[in-house]
């Protein structure tokens, strides 16, 4: 951690992360408020832990009221300068800020690796999955036209405009630490919104290095602001009349939490919460490339990802490749995600880990069937780290505790079906409908599946189906509280509200000789 500081502090980007000393003392995360990175005031601090050695390599503040109240009051004041910059001004912020990402992708990749235990590879997939959102926010100049009707009648007009709303907040968990706040704050702030962030409070370091690099790109003090802290911050966030929408991924409790109390209080929200993503693979699939695409979609990023393709089910003749599957499973290499070689890294915290753990054996007491166990694999110098490595449960069943609640650990569980009918119902009564897969050669199959099944992302032979930003990320059913979602064009419609605009410039140029007490009709 010390090597990834010095590293930053070369490149003067430390200044976000905490005080500039190697002593005893873990180094400080500031908040981030009208430009400046400050220490907080607060008397209570939260560590920042090391997944893969579980040692404290920082601390976080809790703001408090003053410095949360600060932060909002900070986007409120700039609001009006912000949303009448002109929409090219902002567009070429934007297209500094993309280019700083780039130049910095690694030392982003790093910070993220040591805070929240993923491979640097797939760290680097963490950036660059963001990135891809912040070059979509360039197309900023077509995506905020409105639209026009001349003639509606007689020398009449009516066009409308897309407009900010105003102070924007997000609340972002601890799985991408780098994708999730750039899913957020540059669509929010390229239509003119200022926002305030709440990054997850166990990997705050990219969140605050982003927030460097976009003041490096030219964006003005207030623009965005960041805040730390747990409940209270969240609370907050819900509660301030200033705030007029929420964006939040993260757990289901948490979500609904939000979801319900933002609502009361009249914001827009959009939340993305949890999963249990189904990829069912047909007798017919390309059997070694299905197999490869299930282990790295269940296994990847410990399966800490609300897109990990955690059920299997195998229809038909599919359930003989369980033994391939596992063999695969096992070659997997469990490390800390800087070493070289890794394919997958630690959960994120010891809490994480026990949960996992008695999830796979509530599946082994409830009758499943483990064929490949993890809970106990131990990696050479990291023996306090939360490891645990790629698990397969076979035999599961829906009514077992395993299937109805999501795992977010390395675990694959594995359900049987005799026909795609009967894999389609099974993943309709689930609740989930974030994203699911089909593994086949036969197009009329795929095409029933994409029709059938209820769920709001699937990949034919993709096994994580997450769309690019010129699509939106529409998960649904019960992993989606909103009415619109993440980033593409129903991202610039959440962050924005229509005004429309009917006018009448008359070619006589004239004043009436008297009122017209009727009911405009317009077309008449």
């Amino acid at each position: 951690m010390a090597a990834i500081l010095r590293t930053a502090l070369r490149r003067k980007l430390i200044s976000p992360l905490g005080r500039m000393c190697y002593s005893a003392s873990p180094p400080t995360t500031k908040l981030f408020i009208d430009g400046k990175f400050i220490e907080s005031n607060t008397s209570e601090w939260l560590d920042i832990h090391n997944p893969a050695t579980n040692e404290v390599i920082g601390k976080v503040p809790k703001a408090t009221q003053e410095e949360m109240l600060a932060a909002v009051f900070s986007c409120q004041r700039t609001f009006a300068s912000w949303s009448e910059t002109s929409v090219l001004t902002r567009q070429q912020i934007f297209l500094k800020y993309q280019q700083l990402i780039k130049e910095n992708m690694t030392e982003i990749a790093k910070l993220i690796t040591a805070e929240q235990g993923k491979t640097l590879a797939d760290a680097e997939g963490d950036v660059f999955r963001g990135l891809q959102v912040v070059q979509y926010t360039c197309s900023i100049t077509s995506l905020l036209l409105g639209e026009t009707l001349p003639s509606i009648a007689k020398d009449m007009d009516t066009f409308n405009y897309r407009l900010p709303l105003g102070v924007c907040a997000g609340i972002t968990p601890f799985n991408f630490p780098a994708m999730i706040p750039l899913w957020m704050f540059p669509m929010a702030m390229v239509c003119g919104n200022t926002y305030l962030l709440k990054p997850s409070e166990r990997v705050p370091g990219a969140a605050m290095l982003l927030a460097k690099l976009l003041q490096d790109a030219g964006a003005p003090d207030g623009t965005l602001n960041i805040i730390h802290g747990q409940h209270d911050a969240v609370n907050f966030i819900c509660d301030h009349p200033a705030i007029k929408a929420i964006s939040f991924v993260g757990s289901n409790q948490a979500g609904e939490y939000i979801y319900t109390r933002g609502s009361k209080n009249g914001k827009r929200i959009q939340s993305n919460m949890g999963a249990k993503n189904h990829g069912v693979v047909m007798p017919d699939a390309n059997k070694e490339n299905t197999l490869n695409q299930l282990v790295g979609a269940a296994f990847g990023a410990a399966g800490q990802r609300c897109m990990a393709l955690s059920t299997a089910v195998l229809v038909g003749e599919a359930n003989s490749w369980l033994p391939e599957l596992v063999e695969k499973a096992k070659k997997l290499r469990v490390n800390a995600g800087d070493q070289p070689g890794s394919d997958l890294g630690p959960l994120i915290s010891p809490q994480a880990k026990v949960r996992v753990c008695d999830l796979v054996q509530s599946g082994v007491t409830e009758g499943a069937k483990l064929l490949l166990d993890g809970r106990k694999v131990k990696v050479k110098g990291y023996e306090s780290g939360n490891f645990v490595g790629p698990t397969i449960l076979a035999g599961v069943k829906p009514h077992m505790k395993c299937y109805t609640e999501e795992i977010f650990g390395p675990v694959l569980v594995v359900l049987e079906a005799s026909t795609l009918d009967e894999a389609v119902d099974i993943i309709n009564q689930n609740p989930y409908g974030n994203g699911t897969a089909i593994f086949t050669t036969n197009g009329a199959t795929a095409r029933k599946y994409t029709h059938q099944v209820d769920v709001g992302q699937i990949g034919i032979n993709v096994p994580i189906p997450v769309p690019l930003p010129m699509f939106s990320f529409t998960g649904s059913r019960g992993s989606f509280r909103g009415d619109t979602n993440f980033y593409g064009k129903q991202g610039i419609q959440f962050y924005t509200q229509v005004k429309t605009i009917t006018s009448q410039w008359k070619e006589e140029d004239s004043t009436s000789s008297s009122p017209a007490v009727v009911m405009p009709t317009m077309g008449r």
